[in-house]
């Protein structure tokens, strides 16, 4: 109990001893006053195919080869100790390199219907991906208020590069939802229980979504709040995640996020007014097992939003096509119900030599995804099928050290077609990927 506790307190599921398939203890996330580390990735994609699969070509993407070469994401994160029960944490990301923006809406004189304005005043695209101030109190029972990460999902719960095979994050998560998921507001959290009824658990009230960013190709994903300088608590969004953690090595999780009549928390008040709720509900089940021998994990993702046709027109009826985030082209509609699940196993190749202490630890994987931001549709909509996707991956991971890893794997994408093996008349995407990634504490 006391080994979760710390992993939660300290804000961060970044264990080295991950890296090795052990599970964690408590030395891993101990400190006396202060930390800093974090965790970055570099990735280099080689691709058969073009840019847009929906660009009118009817059979999907184009067959065109070229290459891309990026650094995903760069994290600073500290923690420090106020007191024995006062902790500060905080994380910051760069991500990808590119420029920010701030976006506003000019307010004139008593029009809640402005102008989108772009301000030239963040520089790159560094985000604030958590900032917390925690209270600890008793094991079952911990506050923390500030800027936090949403656990829905195994991909934003643990979304650290140690925590997943393929050498990009994976892809019908980051979809669908936000990655990573950070917003801002209260969480209680703790652990309880011993031996087999070991849980521990986490529930938040945060902003929530704005159905403003909602699109046909990534649902809620640009729905995230951030945009602006301040964020719409109007429709708060509630969040809970339980883990049970009663067989060593063995973690299985639930989540669900639920925000009521989030058209409250549009950019401008008025316009989702007389059109119904919005309500959006989130859920998943995960589940990761590790031992000296394997590494396996699974997880699904679904939910439902309310009153999509309606969503739908508004989105299209000149907010659509202003909004940086909103449904890309008028013909495409906001889905019901979208769905995300994955697996993937790998085989710890140093294991089966014991006796070979300079062997390598390479873990051959597998991994499979399938997605769908277009699950279900309300009413006469008709779903688009290329945003049906298989995917498969064989690659290799290489923990070089503890908290560094090389990675490499072949990705091939089926387009339109729900079968885990099958052909549909949309071409393929294949690619080779290459990545280097690492999590670490510098100092402590």
């Amino acid at each position: 109990m006391t080994r979760h506790l710390l992993a939660s307190i300290l804000g961060t599921t970044m264990s080295l001893t991950a890296l090795a398939n052990t599970v964690p203890t408590p030395a891993d996330t101990a400190f006396t006053r202060f930390r800093v580390g974090g965790y970055g990735e570099m990735l280099a994609q080689f691709k058969d195919y073009g840019l847009n699969r929906f660009s009118g070509v009817p059979t999907g993407n184009m067959k065109v080869n070229h290459n891309e070469i990026s650094i995903p994401r760069f994290v600073l994160a500290g923690d420090y100790k106020i007191t024995s029960r006062w902790i500060l944490g905080a994380e910051i990301e760069i991500e990808s390199g590119g420029t920010g923006q701030a976006l506003e809406i000019e307010k004139g004189s008593g029009s809640e219907n402005g102008e989108y304005e772009l301000e030239q005043e963040k520089g790159g695209e560094v985000a604030l991906e958590q900032f917390h101030l925690t209270r600890l109190v008793v094991p079952e029972f911990n506050v923390r208020i500030g800027h936090m990460v949403i656990p829905v999902g195994l991909t934003n719960a643990h979304h650290e590069p140690i925590n997943f095979f393929t050498a990009a994050r994976p892809e019908g998560a980051t979809t669908l939802m936000p990655s990573t998921w950070h917003m801002t507001g209260v969480e209680f959290f703790g652990s309880f229980g011993r031996g087999m009824a070991s849980f521990d658990y986490e529930a938040m009230v945060t902003a929530g979504l704005n159905p403003n960013g909602f699109n046909a190709y990534n649902w809620v994903r640009g729905g995230k709040q951030g945009l602006f300088e301040t964020d719409n608590f109007s429709a708060p969004a509630y969040t809970a995640r339980l883990n049970w953690t009663g067989v060593p090595g063995l973690r299985v999780g639930a989540s669900i996020f639920y925000n009521p009549d989030a058209g409250r928390n549009a950019d401008k008040l008025i316009t989702y007014k007389g059109i119904g709720d919005i309500n959006v509900l989130l859920y998943s089940f995960d589940i990761q097992y590790i031992n000296k021998y394997v590494c396996a994990r699974g997880n699904f993702l679904s939910g439902n939003i309310t009153n999509t046709e309606a969503l739908t027109s508004q989105n299209r009826s000149g907010l659509g096509m202003n909004h940086p985030y909103s449904t890309p082209r008028p013909g495409t509609l906001i889905a019901r119900r979208a769905v995300d699940w994955s697996a993937e196993v790998g085989l710890n190749l140093k294991s089966l030599f014991p006796r070979m202490e300079k062997f390598p630890r390479i873990y051959p994987f597998i991994h499979y995804n399938y997605y769908n931001p277009q699950e279900s549709v309300a009413g006469s909509g008709t779903p688009e099928k290329r945003c049906q996707v298989s995917l498969w991956s064989f690659g290799l991971n290489w923990r070089i050290l503890p908290g560094l890893v090389a990675k490499a794997d072949y990705t091939t994408r089926q387009i339109g077609t729900a079968k885990v093996f099958g052909t549909s008349g949309y071409h393929s995407e294949n690619e080779f990927r290459l990545a280097l990634a690492y999590t670490l504490w510098f100092t402590k």
